[in-house]
């Protein structure tokens, strides 16, 4: 599956730098706002050490990684929903995306101009998320006035979706998300004609200075965290920066530079779990012996069927079994066979629950 994350924020968050560490895409990053016209996207491999272990054990021809998509979007400022600064087209782009990263600034380097004059990370929250709503808002009354004819009509999805949109549209107008409006358990696909930004998960990355990233989510403003536990969602913090200036380095220059600034993990990494979360994915591997080793993304709680879908549509049509192994169990066997032996690889049927981590073989007919 392919997923779609937009990094949002004001104008000079430094969504354009941390966009430059996630992708090493080179997207334009200067110091002053709009500088990112179009979206910016880029793909960025998630890397995994299972993987790598069991690759390597099984001697597999090559590593290939899953992927998310990063969507760079131009920064938003108070107005966008009516046009203001480049307005709707961004907003546009968002609605495109699974999910949100919301990048708020928290260093306060003079040499990097806010637009606002000042740093007040939660009041720079507040106006992105002020402006989704009202776009939002927007959306719903204009999709309320073409769905009341339908529903008049006696259409029962019309009926379903019009009954929603009359208690969204309070709720936005009151500065709620509508996430706090669950689509009816009927009609779940109503949400679909108005993709509401406010229903997707966010996840908040904070651009502290580089010499408080060691501190960890101790470099995070409490005010910003209470905010984001608020809403129930989560909170990371990385220096756009140097993630920016560790991702032109190579590989061990980058290392050794994490190292001595106490750094256990990238940003990139940080994200993706953020991500991860926000999303409620899983990872599934499929390694041959001298064949690619690959890893899968799959929503929590689906089937072996659905797993061969991600694979290849004909593997899921041609679906037959599923031989599974836990890649734990998979590396203290010292590989299939040895598996099979111990009882540790087993045959699933399509109904069967994948669970993270599992290494599946589908067999199929063509």
């Amino acid at each position: 599956m392919s997923m779609k994350i937009g990094i949002v924020g004001m104008p000079s968050a430094g969504k354009s730098s941390l966009f430059n560490a996630l992708t090493q895409a080179g997207a334009e990053a200067a110091n002053y706002p709009f500088t990112t016209i179009e979206p910016n996207i880029a793909v960025a491999p998630v890397e995994d050490d299972r993987l790598a272990r069991i690759s390597e054990m099984l001697g597999a021809s090559e590593t290939v990684y899953d992927h998310i998509d990063f969507h760079d979007i131009a920064g938003l400022v108070a107005g966008a929903h009516k046009g203001e600064g480049l307005g709707n087209a961004f907003l546009a782009n968002i609605r495109e995306t699974d999910a949100i990263v919301h990048l708020v600034r928290a260093h306060t380097d003079e040499n990097i101009v806010h637009s606002e004059g000042s740093v007040d990370p939660v009041r720079d929250i507040e106006t992105i998320e002020t402006e989704l709503v009202l776009s939002d808002l927007d959306q719903a009354e204009r999709r309320k006035d073409r769905v009341v004819r339908a529903a008049r009509g006696g259409d029962a999805e019309a009926k379903a979706e019009l009954a929603w949109l009359e208690e969204l549209i309070p709720a936005l107008d009151a500065g709620r998300p509508a996430r706090t409006v669950p689509a009816p358990e009927d009609h779940p696909e109503v949400v679909r004609n108005l993709f509401p930004l406010t229903a997707k998960p966010v996840l908040f990355v904070v651009n502290v200075g580089e010499d408080e990233l060691a501190e960890g989510d101790a470099a995070i403003p409490p005010a910003v965290v209470e905010h984001a536990a608020a809403q129930g969602a989560k909170v990371v913090a990385v220096s756009s920066r140097l993630e920016a200036e560790l991702a032109e380095m190579d590989d061990e220059e980058a290392a050794a530079m994490r190292e001595e600034l106490g750094l256990a993990e990238s940003g990139l990494q940080r994200v993706v779990r953020g991500a991860f979360d926000l999303l409620d994915l899983i990872t599934f591997f499929t390694v041959g012996s001298g064949k690619r080793g690959q890893s899968w993304h799959l929503r929590r709680g689906l089937s072996a069927w659905h797993a061969a879908g991600e694979i290849h549509s004909d593997i899921q049509h041609g679906f037959v079994r599923a031989e599974v192994v836990g890649w734990e169990a998979l590396l203290e066997a010292g590989g299939y066979g040895q598996a099979r032996e111990q009882g540790t690889l087993r045959v699933e049927g399509r109904d069967y629950v994948v669970q993270d981590g599992d290494v599946i073989t589908v067999k199929f007919t063509p």
